[in-house]
């Protein structure tokens, strides 16, 4: 008989980083879980969720994970020691998981109050800017002291943009000294509004 036969629960794994599993297929006893993979790191703390058939959810805290490598056809996985946790429990444990989310203003809400403090930089802007910049100076077809006097002026713009108080004003005035094309007067006056 095959161990994957022994596999009847399906589960899912929350990890204290917010990462979900879904779908993997275990045997969930009273004190233990087994698993039959070894792709996914579970760590003490971790979460184990199983859905059964009446509707109900059944939540386990992972007190010890219990890896074993594989031996002679038994395929490497997880001896899970668990703790069941109640209800209570349960939803405190789950809604202390942590969410890792990029973006501006990014947020999570699950049935709860919004406690977060949120810090937004758009620097990437300004420095891709920057960047379009120096790349437009460069595929511009200016002598080689234009270039190389142009790219002065880019890399004092760049160092002005990373300071920690940059000057707008210090900025129009290095962007008036850039060759006149409409694409670097496009990029220089977009480079200034991000400032603020």
């Amino acid at each position: 008989m095959p161990f994957s036969s022994l596999m009847k629960d399906k589960i899912s794994i929350l990890k204290k980083s917010g990462e979900v599993f879904d779908d993997i297929q275990a045997s969930v006893q009273t004190k233990k879980t087994f698993i039959h993979r070894s792709d996914i790191l579970i760590e003490t703390g971790d979460l184990i969720q199983r859905s059964m058939s009446n509707g109900t959810t059944q939540t386990y805290e992972v007190i010890d994970p219990g890896f074993h490598e594989g031996l002679s056809g038994i395929p490497a996985g997880y001896q899970i020691v668990h703790k069941n946790l109640g209800l209570p429990e349960a939803d405190k444990a789950i809604q202390s998981i942590t969410y890792n989310l990029n973006g501006a203003n990014n947020r999570v809400n699950n049935n709860s109050v919004d406690n977060s403090t949120n810090i937004v930089n758009n620097n990437g802007d300004l420095f891709e800017s920057v960047s379009a910049l120096r790349e437009e100076v460069m595929r511009l077809k200016l002598s080689d002291k234009e270039t190389r006097d142009a790219l002065e002026v880019v890399d004092a713009i760049d160092s002005q943009c990373q300071s920690d108080k940059p000057s707008k004003v210090v900025v129009g005035a290095l962007v008036n000294s850039l060759p006149t094309f409409a694409s670097i007067a496009s990029i220089g006056s977009l480079i200034v509004s991000l400032l603020g």
